[in-house]
């Protein structure tokens, strides 16, 4: 029944899009080619994440496996927080006929796809009991991290695809993307294995999931090899410790050079933190309030299912309206309030009508922010380095999200909810503070692409003054 009425929100969402593209200046880039390919490339990065945290651990359950082991499956995202690691090879380093076929992109997409799909084909088979667990447990990490090195691929594969004025919204159309994978690997293989369902059993359900990478697939050879310039990753004529200098050092030489950059990154690590904080807190809340299961499907998992792939698509043209700073400044304001409703929520207790209003306007806000800081993190990522700079971006994000939020239940049990979510909307501040000074200061500018040391094929813009100059030419 979910996943009925998911796919349903998301193709009137696409259907609406489609047609606003084609009457609203500010939609019209989501009928252009290269987004919809990056809605391809979200369903392919969007279903081996779901398929390892929701669809394993459902499955693991189901065959009798205790809980205790069951949470070992929570280790498994590891690799997603330090893909930094091993971008830089991801980056630069050549494939034998793969790379000089279809480009570094499309030449690692492709390798990895091929053994994303054997890997998740042996994890189905693995057959998981209490009394044999090592090869159920291995295929998952290999799984987890072959995901995490496709979603190097993939995030830089999308940025070089893109025009500036693509980005936004080829970053929105990548969200629909990843939620549609998400369905695939969630209720749609459970219901392919289910005895309720097509009754086809774990190893031919995951089999068939991991079809999921076809979209990426086609997308990627209908765009090209992108912008990518091969010579980086031949490294002709250069001995191994220049190239290795080139591969692993200067794409975080490049970024920490740059004016404002370690400022950027404790903007990066502290965005979220409050709207990450009300979150992972929001579902113990709603438990401890009285709301039946009933209510939680239908307000928390279909009227904010519905808000945020409506503010996702709103992102777009909200930097289009507003440019990248505003964006940024108005989207974070936006998140960091949207949880004052939930403070009034905890305030009078069950009222299924204030958890809709608070669900609903908290995943909007969020949708549009998390386009906006997506696409942000995007420009971020000079096109010389994409893959590692992305990667790096992405990681401290992710950092934010989970190690700074983590004492949100220490935070509710000493103040309660109601001064919980007070205190999500206090611990916000420090990020809207970091992004006024580096506003102020120019090092974010209006353009979706942002400030970069290196001639990668966008403007560069000054750090004083936010006007774009010219690359300068032979930086490199």
């Amino acid at each position: 029944m979910q996943l009925g009425l998911d796919s349903l929100v998301l193709v009137i969402v696409l259907a609406l899009v489609v047609g606003l593209a084609f009457v609203v200046p500010s939609f019209a880039p989501y009928r252009k080619p290269m987004p919809i390919v990056a809605f391809l490339l979200g369903i392919s990065s969007g279903f081996p994440l779901t398929l390892l945290l929701g669809t394993m651990t459902f499955w693991l359950s189901k065959v009798g496996i205790e809980k205790s082991t069951i949470g070992f499956a929570i280790g498994l995202t590891t690799p997603y927080t330090l893909k930094f690691l091993w971008a830089p090879l991801v980056d630069r380093l050549p494939l034998p006929f793969l790379t000089r076929r279809f480009g570094q992109r499309r030449g690692w997409l492709f390798f990895i796809q091929v053994l994303l799909v054997i890997a998740i084909w042996q994890l189905g088979t693995s057959n998981p009991t209490n009394d044999n667990l090592a090869p159920f447990a291995l295929w998952a990490i290999v799984v987890a991290f072959l995901s995490a090195t496709q979603d190097i691929v993939i995030d830089a594969y999308r940025i070089e695809i893109l025009s500036e004025a693509e980005l936004p919204h080829g970053t929105a159309m990548n969200q629909f993307g990843y939620r549609t994978g998400n369905l695939i690997a969630g209720v749609g293989t459970i219901a392919l294995a289910s005895p309720e369902g097509f009754n086809l059993g774990w190893a031919a359900a995951y089999g068939f999931t991991g079809l999921a990478i076809l979209p990426a697939l086609l997308g990627a050879l209908y765009a090209g090899p992108g912008r990518f310039d091969p010579s980086r990753a031949r490294a002709a004529g250069q001995s191994f410790g220049a190239w290795l200098q080139d591969t692993v050092i200067n794409p975080f030489r490049e970024f920490f050079t740059r004016h404002g950059a370690v400022l950027v990154l404790l903007f990066v690590l502290v965005y979220k933190v409050g709207d990450a904080m009300g979150q992972g807190m929001l579902n113990p809340m709603i438990v401890e309030l009285g709301f039946t299961d009933t209510e939680f499907v239908a307000i928390n998992k279909g009227v904010g299912f519905v808000a945020l792939i409506v503010g996702s698509a709103c992102g777009a043209p909200f930097i289009a309206w507003l440019g990248m700073g505003r964006a940024l400044l108005v989207s974070g304001l936006l998140m960091m309030f949207s949880n004052l409703l939930f403070a009034v929520l905890a305030s009078v207790g069950h009222s299924p009508l204030m958890l809709a209003i608070a669900v609903g306007t908290e995943n909007f806000t969020s949708g549009i922010g998390l386009t906006v800081f997506v696409t942000y993190l995007s420009g971020l990522s000079s096109l010389a380095y994409t893959a590692t700079q992305f990667a790096l971006l992405s990681s401290f994000a992710a950092v934010g999200r989970t190690w700074l939020a983590a004492p949100g239940g220490y935070v509710a049990e000493g103040l309660g909810w109601v001064g919980f979510w007070l205190f999500t909307v206090a611990i916000a501040v420090p990020g809207m503070l970091l992004l006024w000074i580096l506003w102020k200061k120019g090092f974010v500018v209006q353009t979706v692409r942002q400030p970069s040391t290196e001639d990668d094929g966008h403007e560069l813009a000054h750090p004083e003054e936010g006007k774009p100059i010219p690359a300068v030419p032979g930086s490199r």
